[in-house]
Order: C-alpha cells, then sequence, then structure tokens
C-alpha cells in the first residue's frame, strides 16, 4: 500500500513555494526595517510551558496539543504557538541583560494543533509571528498593529478589516467577570457543554465560542469596554490615537477576545470575509503577566501571529517557479563532459542551468526544454566541438546561432540581460 501524509500534514509543492518565499522575504524585510531579530526555538517544549503560559483550560491546551508523555523528563509537547517558547527563551537566556528595551524579536515557524482540518486550518501549519518585550506602552501596541498593516499591504492582501478591542486588566476585568457571569447564569442551561465549564474558570472565553446558541446568549451580555478601570481606559484611548496616526483604519469589536489566556489590555485580529467561517488572517495582543505566569520576573510584552497558510490563499497569485534559464541539450557521450563544464561556468557566473543527464535524441531534449520555460537552449554535440562552436536557441523567438566556444558564458550573460 502507498504511504501518504497524516491528514491534516501538507506538503508544500515546488509550484507553491514561490508565494511562500515571497510572505517570508517581505517579512523578514519590514522586521530588520522595524528593528527586530529572529528568534527560532525547538519545536518540542515542556508541557508545562504551554498548560501555565497559554492556559489550563483553553482549547488548545484542552483539546489541540501533540503530547508526549515521559516520566523521566517530563511530558512534553509539540509546540502549539508561539509567544510562550518566545518568552521561554528570553527568562532562559537573560535577554534582558541586554539593557534593550523593548527586546524585539520576530519568528517563521511551523506550529502544530490537532484539530479538525478543514479550508485554512491544518494540524501543521505556519505562523510569521513578532513580540515586543520590556515596554508597555501603548504607543509599541499602535506599532505592532501598524508593522502587520504594512505587509498585508506590501503582499497585495487588501481584503481585511483591522478589528480593535481591550479586554481590561486585573484590576477591572474581575469586577466585569461578575456580570457577565450574571447575564450568563440566566441561560446557562442553554449554553453548550464547553461554555458551561468555561462559567467559573474564564467566562469571557464564551464570547469565543461557534456555537449559534452561545453566541445569541452573549449578543446581549455586558462588555467589557464598558467597565474599564482609569488606566484600561487611557491606554486603549492612546492605542486608537496612535493608530489613527499612523494611518491605520480599524473598528471597535467590544465582543473580540482572543483564544489565549495570557491577554490583558490590547487585543487585535485582522479577518478576511474571503476566509470563510475560518475569518481570522491573524491576532495579537498584550500580555504582560505571561513571563510570571511562567517563572520568570515581570516582563510586559506585546505581539502577534499569523497564519501563513491563510495570507497566501488571500494573495494574487502572480508568483511563478523557479526556473532555469538555460538548458543544455547533450549529443553524444563525447559532449557530456564539456556541457558539464559549461553548466558549472554558467552556475559560477550565477546563471541557472540545467543539463540532460541521459542519452536522449534532440527532439526530446528540446521539448524538455520547452516545457520547463528556459530562454535559451544551447546544443553541445560532437560536430559543435569540432568546429568549436554551439548553437544557442532563442526558445521564445525560434531562431538559433552559432556561438564560438570561447565565449559561450560571456554570450550568453548578454542575451540573458537583453532578454530580461
Amino acid at each position: 500500500m502507498k504511504i501518504s501524509s497524516f491528514r491534516g500534514f501538507r506538503d508544500i509543492l515546488p509550484s507553491e513555494i514561490g508565494l511562500w518565499h515571497k510572505v517570508e522575504a517581505a517579512a523578514r524585510e519590514l522586521f530588520h526595517l522595524y528593528g527586530y531579530a529572529e528568534i527560532r526555538t525547538p519545536a518540542l517544549e515542556k508541557l508545562e510551558l504551554f498548560a501555565r503560559g497559554v492556559g489550563q483550560d483553553t482549547d488548545i491546551v484542552q483539546k489541540e496539543m501533540y503530547v508526549i508523555r515521559n516520566e523521566r523528563e517530563g511530558d512534553m509537547a509539540l509546540r502549539p504557538e508561539g509567544t510562550a517558547s518566545v518568552v521561554r527563551a528570553y527568562n532562559e537566556h537573560n535577554l534582558a541583560a541586554s539593557g534593550v528595551a523593548p527586546e524585539k524579536l520576530y519568528y517563521i515557524l511551523p506550529m502544530f494543533r490537532h484539530e479538525r482540518p478543514q479550508a485554512g486550518r491544518f494540524r501543521q501549519f505556519h505562523q510569521i509571528g513578532a513580540e515586543a518585550l520590556g515596554i508597555d506602552s501603548p504607543a509599541i501596541d499602535a506599532e505592532m498593529i501598524a508593522l502587520v498593516y504594512n505587509l498585508m499591504q506590501r503582499l497585495g492582501v487588501t481584503a481585511f478589516e483591522v478589528q480593535l478591542n481591550s479586554v481590561g486588566c486585573s484590576a477591572c476585568r474581575p469586577t466585569y467577570r461578575e456580570k457577565l457571569k450574571a447575564h450568563l447564569a440566566d441561560s446557562f442551561e442553554q449554553l453548550c457543554q464547553d461554555c458551561r465549564n468555561r462559567f467559573e474558570r474564564n467566562p469571557m472565553r464564551v464570547f469565543d465560542c461557534k456555537n449559534e446558541q452561545c453566541q445569541a446568549i452573549v449578543a446581549a451580555a455586558p462588555v467589557m469596554i464598558d467597565h474599564y478601570c482609569e488606566e484600561c481606559r487611557v491606554h486603549f484611548a492612546n492605542v486608537q490615537e496612535y493608530l489613527t496616526l499612523l494611518d491605520v483604519p480599524f473598528v471597535i469589536q467590544p465582543r473580540m477576545v482572543r483564544g489565549l489566556d495570557y491577554y490583558i489590555r490590547t487585543a487585535f485580529e485582522f479577518v478576511s470575509s474571503s476566509l470563510g467561517a475560518q475569518s481570522a488572517i491573524l491576532g495579537g495582543g498584550r500580555y504582560d503577566g505571561l513571563s510570571e505566569d511562567i517563572g520568570g520576573d515581570p516582563l510586559p510584552g506585546v505581539g502577534f501571529a499569523m497564519g501563513v497558510e491563510r495570507v497566501i490563499s488571500l494573495m494574487p497569485a502572480d508568483v511563478q517557479p523557479m526556473t532555469s534559464e538555460v538548458f543544455i541539450a547533450v549529443l553524444g557521450a563525447a559532449a557530456m563532459k564539456p556541457a558539464m563544464a559549461l553548466q558549472r561556468d554558467l552556475r559560477k557566473a550565477g546563471v541557472r542551468a540545467d543539463i540532460e543527464y541521459q542519452p536522449k535524441s534532440l527532439k526530446s531534449q528540446m521539448k524538455k526544454a520547452g516545457k520547463a520555460g528556459v530562454a535559451f537552449t544551447v546544443i553541445i554535440g560532437e560536430n559543435e566541438l569540432q568546429q568549436g562552436k554551439l548553437v544557442v536557441r532563442d526558445m521564445a523567438e525560434s531562431t538559433q546561432k552559432d556561438v564560438d566556444i570561447d565565449v559561450i558564458v560571456p554570450a550568453l550573460l548578454s542575451m540573458l540581460k537583453k532578454d530580461a
């Protein structure tokens, strides 16, 4: 029986990789412009990191992690998200000693969640994310959102909306939680089982439930925006003012909460109706208590994570697969070594050159060159070697000419420059 990949784990094929390279290159260029440095964390972390950091009662920890039980070293989990790992690395390697605040870090990494695969959602997926650690200014919150907004513009993604909220802090959230619970208690029996479980531990997560009946119940629920303490009110107002200054359009979404427990104050999502039910392209926010939750010192932070697969699904498919520029057709065994030497010299000159390694007819090789989309084909056979001239065929114009073998590389460089 033929072996295939696991459900929800997909191959990224050569015909697709051009768009991935475009996204990654644009992200890296923008991160460097904004002063971010790349960090790469292990795919396997201690389970405790996510249980304490992401939240014991979140869907990620309760239902979606790939867990490896290990009695000797402690239970492990494949990384389901990037922020907890980055903060763990920041603490473990004492990056605070650099004295830089904020410490700006970004990552481009695969994540793993045991979810039901559907459009835009996979069990292995890829995220581009960033974290700004060590400062609690609303200005850095707005800059983070502006960075992602600019990335979307560079990628040609325009069909999205920036949704903004503040989920309060430890000073004002407890009072609001009690008012929310009082509202939910009136319809407790109509809530789904997940939301009943959330009722005591984290009732705000009910807003994130996709169950239609639960959505109807929370539609009339009190919202956090009406219960901020003075510090949260001022912080949220400043974030909005900075976003306006940075030319980032946004809408206030008072019922938007993030699916991770570590968020306080600023929370945001970029959503698109083009993605169907899984409308979020990316999300992020502020998580000032996360470091302490995982055993570190107090550390303010703000970040985001973007689903690469989802962004690519919204991008114009204008990236062509990388192809060779020159194909070398080899006629006869005696021509093989000169052909390989030419290929070597072309590659040294920065030309993408391919060759036919097996004995085949000229017709077959020309057909292969045509399918490959090369600009020029060089024909090397015994006759050409004896005459000291190689045949160069312009594939687009269907014309050809003889070129002295001693000048073949500079001649091809000149032809490629004109063809560009």
